[in-house]
Parts: structure tokens; C-alpha cells; sequence
């Protein structure tokens, strides 16, 4: 990114935050935390460097903020399916959907909690092991309420469909543009079905 950023006229302070971390999305989405400078950044946003660091400190504190956006965004849509419905099938459904429908964003911003390359940064791993944890520990709460299983094995329970959800969507995701890809519809059927078929095994018992 050589060009030299155009001179804008002055923002009020949120709309240009706002201006400077969609920029920064797209940006750390095509390229990576790695190989993103603070420059690159500045350029997509037609704005000088100094002005940038106004905003943000730096590249880390700035793509932690758009990593917590994006696990607001994604907590929210789970945390809204799990709680869409009291029939159970309907409800995993419901969050495997969720789940798809998240990483199938034209934006691809999943890519800044999955992709990053940054999953050895504490910053970074207690945000990721935050997510999937409150993930899991709501499904726990659903589990422990339908049967005799205590809090740790429905948290084991919970960690497990978590996990599958994440490693589904993940995938599927990365196969964007090819051919054989199923659709989305297709993918999270699959995934419920597997997903339903072990959970089921664990009967209402109160």
C-alpha cells in the first residue's frame, strides 16, 4: 500500500473512530494481524498516521477492539438462538444456525477471532477461551435443567457441542468459493443432525 491517504475534512470524534476500525476490519480481514501495519491501516482509511494514533495507541489495542466487537456480534447471536425456544431440537438448530450465519458474513470479520494468528497472545487466548466457555456454559445451563447429569458433566457436555459447532462452522467457512461447498441450509443440517443425534441420547429425566 504505497498511495498516500487523502486529506479528509474534520469528523466528530465516534464517526471517525467508526471510520478508522471499518477500515481496519477490512484490512486486518484481507491480510492478517501480522502482515497489517499501522500505515496500511491509515491508507484504507484516507487518513494521516497521526491522526490514527489519536484514536488508538497502537495495532494490538486496535484490533482487540474490533476482536471484541466481533465476540459481542457472535455471543449474541448464540446467546439469542439458545434462548429462542424451549423445544430443545428446534433450539440446537437454532444455534447452529446462528453459528453458519455468523462466519458466512460478507464481511468475513470472523476471521479476527478464528484467524488471527494471534491465538498465543493472552490478550487474545482469555478472549477466545472466554467465548467458548460462556458458550458452553450455557448450553450446561439447559442440559443441567432437562436431566439428573451434574453441573461439570453437562459443562463436559456443553464444551463438547460447543466445539463441534465452532469446528463445523470454521471449516465450512474456509471453503468459501469452492464448487463442492454445501450451502449454508445444507451445512448446519449436517451438523445439527450429527449434533442432535448425541445429545437426544440424554433423555428429560425431571
Amino acid at each position: 500500500m504505497s498511495t498516500s491517504p487523502v486529506r479528509q475534512s474534520r469528523l466528530p470524534r465516534d464517526e471517525r473512530r467508526k471510520q478508522l476500525l471499518d477500515a481496519a476490519r477490512r484490512v486486518f480481514v484481507d491480510h492478517g494481524f501480522h502482515a497489517t501495519s499501522m500505515d496500511d491501516i491509515a491508507v484504507a482509511a484516507a487518513v494521516s498516521k497521526p491522526v490514527l494514533y489519536q484514536h488508538f495507541p497502537g495495532k494490538h489495542e486496535l484490533f482487540l477492539d474490533l476482536m471484541d466487537t466481533q465476540v459481542d456480534l457472535l455471543e449474541s447471536a448464540v446467546s439469542g438462538a439458545l434462548g429462542s425456544t424451549s423445544d430443545n431440537k428446534e433450539r440446537v438448530l437454532a444455534t447452529i444456525r446462528a453459528y453458519f450465519q455468523f462466519v458466512d458474513s460478507p464481511d468475513r470479520a470472523y476471521r479476527l477471532i478464528f484467524d488471527s494468528g494471534l491465538n498465543n497472545d493472552p490478550d487474545v487466548s482469555a478472549r477466545l477461551e472466554g467465548l467458548d466457555h460462556r458458550f458452553a456454559a450455557g448450553i450446561a445451563e439447559i442440559i443441567t435443567a432437562d436431566t439428573t447429569l451434574s453441573a461439570e458433566e453437562a459443562l463436559l457436555l456443553g464444551h463438547g457441542l460447543a466445539g463441534l459447532m465452532k469446528s463445523s462452522a470454521r471449516h465450512w467457512a474456509g471453503q468459501s468459493g469452492e464448487p463442492s461447498r454445501p450451502d449454508l441450509s445444507t451445512a448446519a443440517d449436517l451438523t445439527f443432525r450429527l449434533a442432535w443425534r448425541g445429545i437426544s441420547r440424554f433423555p428429560k429425566e425431571r
